[in-house]
């Protein structure tokens, strides 16, 4: 097979690099691409947001399966553009990714198919949205209703400081992802990330993974896209996996699929296990970043045929089958830890050099994802984002993968870069 892979961060590489090894690719082209998934196969300078460059490169290449990474190309709308030119491609339609692109949208979904979320009203005026605070408790969630980068959520612990939010938020904080405002109540318990291949129909569920979204150790400030993440998540119990299949997933996919929007691709269901249970927290349209990087390093078998039957149908009444080729009961323990650019999630200098990420993929069990990177005049490995390494690693055990994983981050030169140093804390403390 050739397949295009679509998308330039951490994912889209660990994506690479698992599809680059199955014995049904003959090669992995992606685009634009980033150094490190230069090494998995070819890489073009097309933009994922330019829907019209996408679709010629893919009427150049001709690939027999487009894997579309981040959020931004399905919610444009990209995957029905290539449908429509009769390619097999991994990822929801327009429609259907609305369950991220839009929070409103989502969480009009889940009410109607009798999906457990968190109370929640949506508005566009300040007055309105004030009032509705009044009438919950702290703390407060706040999120922008479009998609901003994974920072568009917000927990006050004050009125004050939600009042004052409902202001920037409304005024523009996140553009037009924000000129919609859902406020929920806040849920207790402890988040999981949950992902499901899907036809439409048939379903898929790899481990659960847990990220950590603070920016600090001891989950303390600021959220951002993640700093870490490890798989499995023990706070998904068997029992807690069969509800969110019964409870969440199954509603969901044949809601959808009654109202004229299957969903073809990964759904990710960011999942609170509370007291009474497993809620939605969100739903994403595409692989979690930094969950999909560990995901893959920790399988064992071959994912292609299980992205393939999502993108072409089959799944229905074949999962066993599927999941006999990716090993899932074979699944290696698996953590990654993100290192960020000085500054991130704020404003963050670009152009410093890294070095000794051979180094790093040289110890046991180790793999370096790139997810911000870039190549300078003179050929040395520079850090171009917020978020730039994702230093991965699998082992028997979770705490042998966590240990290996900070010997890969202690292996790289990057002065300019740091790291929170307790990813996997709540798994390790029940041991």
């Amino acid at each position: 097979m050739n397949i295009l892979l679509i998308g330039s961060g951490g994912r889209e590489h660990a994506l690479a690099w698992k599809m680059a090894q199955s014995g049904l690719v003959d090669v992995v082209h992606s685009t634009p691409g980033n150094p490190g998934m230069d090494e998995e196969g070819p890489c073009f300078d097309v933009a994922v947001t330019d829907v019209d460059n996408l679709v010629m490169l893919t009427l150049q290449l001709e690939p027999d399966l487009v894997v579309i990474g981040p959020e931004a190309p399905l919610a444009a709308g990209l995957s029905d553009v290539l449908r429509a030119r009769g390619f097999d491609v991994f990822g929801p339609s327009q429609q259907a990714a609305q369950l991220e692109a839009s929070k409103a949208f989502s969480k009009g979904r889940m009410k109607a198919y009798g999906v457990p979320t968190a109370a929640y009203g949506e508005f566009t005026e300040p007055g309105l949205a004030k009032a509705f605070l009044r009438t919950m408790e702290a703390p407060y969630v706040l999120k922008a209703d479009g998609l901003a980068a994974g920072k568009g959520v917000v927990i006050a612990q004050s009125l004050e400081e939600a009042d004052a939010e409902i202001e920037d938020m409304l005024s523009g904080k996140f553009g037009d992802a924000s000129a919609t405002l859902v406020i929920e109540e806040f849920m207790h318990g402890e988040e999981a990330s949950i992902f499901v291949i899907t036809d439409g129909e048939g379903a898929i569920y790899l481990p659960a993974a847990q990220d950590h979204k603070r920016v600090g150790d001891g989950d303390t400030g600021p959220n951002t896209g993640g700093m870490g993440a490890y798989a499995p998540a023990p706070v998904v119990t068997p029992d807690i996996m069969s509800r969110v299949k019964r409870e969440i997933a199954e509603p969901m996919l044949k809601g959808m699929s009654k109202d004229g929007m299957p969903y073809q691709g990964v759904l990710y269901i960011g999942v609170m296990v509370t007291a009474e249970g497993p809620k939605v927290v969100e739903f994403n349209a595409r692989f979690g970043d930094p969950e999909c990087q560990v995901l893959m390093k920790g399988l064992k078998g071959d994912i292609v045929p299980a992205i393939l039957a999502a993108s072409t149908g089959g799944l229905a009444g074949n999962e066993a089958a599927f999941e006999g080729l990716l090993e899932l009961d074979a699944f290696e323990p698996s953590a990654t830890v993100v290192m960020a650019a000085q500054g991130y999630p704020g404003t963050v200098e670009k152009g410093s050099v890294i070095k000794h990420v051979g180094k790093a993929n040289d110890l046991p069990g180790v793999k370096v994802f790139h997810a911000g990177t870039d190549m300078n005049e003179i050929g040395l490995l520079t850090a171009n984002g917020g978020r730039v390494l994702n230093v991965t690693a699998s082992g028997s055990t979770l705490r042998e993968a966590i240990d290996r994983a900070y010997a890969g981050v202690d292996a790289i030169d990057w002065p300019e870069g740091f790291c929170r140093r307790d990813i996997g804390w709540r798994a390790l403390e029940r041991d």
